[in-house]
């Protein structure tokens, strides 16, 4: 009969999972995104890690209503036999409308101007210092206000990733390749691949990058597995060398992070030279080559070699505090194995991340980013109001049962380092499971 729709069930759209048959449901309607993915703005991970599946909570969370109207010319002509909405998501989605009717996703505040003036006066200092000032008690104070000038730089990219902070979409590009490759050296080209596959598949121990740090760190025994990670295509490998580091993981965190900028800089160049599709990767290295250029030209600056060593140390050890903040939100969090489930979004978000209470004046200094929750629900959402919001996150927690963790800083350094310690005293017991003496069985209990 002449339009009488057409269903596929949930299994038969499982079958459509790979990369040259995609499809996904949005609200009970089947879509074939094969060809769009590798044009997605998002990238095509996001696509690819819940294909097969019902996306509309994902959709929701990362599109302004204004994208719905470009989904038809993917329609299969298909619907969704077996399609339901849990009591959760119906929630999700009606907060989410409430959230879009009353502008809050729209004001922005001055967050973003604020936060680039900042930037640009911390950065007139820093030069001016350097050129200007010979006492080493200065450059030591200069560096800790260069490394404060990378954090708030790095949340102006974040924010800018996440939603548009400028007028134009044009200038908000602009603005994301000034804060992050040319101001912190960390290609924003890089972020957008590892962060919006982070936030698709929260804490999954082989579908998330922000998780998969063997061999240096690892948060659950479950990765003693070797597991294959699905973003980094290879095998994680659990080597005697891993063990090794991770058997002593909660006394290195610290001092890793504050060298952790190193390795990013490491990633932005393995990705931007390799053979994949990386989107602006001619400006992304245009960018990365000023920061190369202006940064060393600075150092170079100071009069000697222990000066230089100690700026550039000083400098990251400050913003080893930011690092330390992305772990502390999702290291202490549940962890899981295998891709994320589309049909349980709110879930696996408040079942990854931790919150970190402050008062609303340090709200600045974490760059929006203690209401990690509240972020990953409302990604879109500006940082001014996520602390609007919270209460209202916390109270549907609460309705459906669901974990709502909100801990002080001090609070959440001992669940990560609590976090870190079990799994490096699980992974001696693989190496050793009979103490060799009472020194060991001491240092071994009391880590």
């Amino acid at each position: 009969m002449a339009g009488e729709k057409k269903y596929v069930t949930a299994d038969e759209l499982k079958e459509h999972d790979e990369p040259g048959d995609l499809w996904i449901s949005i609200q009970g309607k089947v879509y074939n995104v094969t060809d769009w993915a590798k044009e997605h703005p998002g990238g095509e991970i996001p696509l690819l890690n819940l294909a097969g599946q019902d996306v509309t909570d994902a959709f929701i969370a990362y599109h302004p209503g204004t994208a719905w109207q470009y989904l038809d010319k993917f329609f299969t002509g298909y619907h969704l036999k077996d399609f339901k909405v849990s009591e959760v998501s119906k929630d999700y989605r009606r907060l989410a409308s409430e959230f879009a009717k009353s502008g809050m996703f729209e004001k922005k505040g001055h967050v973003a101007f604020c936060s680039l003036t900042s930037v640009a006066l911390m950065f007139l200092v820093v030069l001016y210092g350097v050129l200007r000032c010979d006492s080493v008690w200065a450059h030591l104070v200069l560096a800790m206000l260069l490394g404060m000038l990378w954090i708030q730089s790095a949340y102006v990219g974040h924010d800018s990733g996440h939603y548009q902070v400028m007028a134009s979409r044009g200038y908000n590009k602009l603005a994301q390749l000034i804060s992050g490759n040319c101001l912190t050296g960390i290609s924003i080209a890089w972020w957008k691949w590892t962060h919006n596959a982070h936030h698709i598949a929260c804490n999954s121990l082989d579908y998330d990058p922000d998780l998969q740090h063997i061999p240096v760190f690892a948060v659950s025994s479950r990765l003693f597995n070797s597991i294959t990670s699905c973003f980094y295509g290879r095998k994680l490998k659990f080597d005697p060398f891993a063990r090794f580091l991770i058997c002593y993981q909660h006394w290195t965190f610290y001092p890793v992070m504050i060298v952790a900028r190193v390795n990013l800089y490491v990633q932005t160049f393995l990705l931007l030279f390799s053979n994949r599709e990386v989107p602006d990767r001619a400006l992304n290295i245009m960018g990365i080559l000023v920061f190369w250029t202006w940064f060393p030209l600075l150092v170079s600056c100071l009069p000697n070699w222990p000066e230089r060593i100690m700026f550039v140390l000083t400098s990251f050890a400050v913003t080893s505090i930011q690092h330390v903040q992305f772990c502390l939100n999702h290291f202490a969090a549940n962890v899981y194995v295998g891709p994320p489930n589309g049909n349980d979004w709110f879930e696996k978000q408040t079942s990854g991340t931790l919150d970190i209470s402050c008062s609303s004046w340090m709200d600045w200094f974490f760059g929006g980013l203690q209401f990690q929750l509240e972020h990953h629900l409302f990604p879109r959402m500006p940082r001014c109001q996520l602390r609007k919001v919270s209460p209202v996150v916390r109270d549907l927690c609460k309705k459906h049962n669901l974990p709502y963790r909100s801990l002080s800083f001090w609070e959440a350094n001992q669940w990560t380092i609590r976090t870190l310690r079990t799994a490096a005293l699980q992974a001696r017991d693989l190496t050793n499971p009979d103490p060799k003496n009472l020194l060991w069985e001491a240092v071994n209990t009391h880590g």
